[in-house]
């Protein structure tokens, strides 16, 4: 199987509601070792998907890490911060680092049984 598809909840904050608290919402995890192979995807509740390189969410979560519009790091022993910029605004979402790591090691495994193309 080369596609990793798991179900998160993570805590968003935006911009758009930075007076509220929101609870914590159903955050999809992708990773297609088949079609992109050096990338995750995050869906948020909405229409909103980013895909950013599978490195980046590894180096991010052990120190602060950027790729363009989308920042990643540790925040204390036991949660990770992804922090996605866009032209509407800015979406903070704080993981469990061990939902994480669970996932990435879902994306290795993935990864190591995928077809090579060519």
């Amino acid at each position: 199987m080369s596609v990793v598809e798991q179900y998160a909840r993570a805590r968003i904050v935006t911009d758009e509601d930075a007076g509220d608290e929101p609870g914590a919402v159903p955050v999809v995890l992708r990773y297609d070792a088949a079609t992109d192979p050096r990338s995750v995807r995050v869906r948020l509740p909405g229409p909103h998907e980013w895909a950013f390189p599978r490195e980046l969410l590894e180096r991010g979560l052990r120190g602060p890490a950027r790729d363009g519009d989308v920042r990643v790091w540790p925040c204390g022993r036991v949660q990770t911060v992804v922090e996605f910029h866009s032209p509407h605004g800015v979406a903070v979402v704080q993981f469990d680092t061990k939902t994480l790591l669970r996932f990435l090691g879902r994306t290795y495994m993935a990864a190591a049984a995928a077809p090579v193309a060519g």
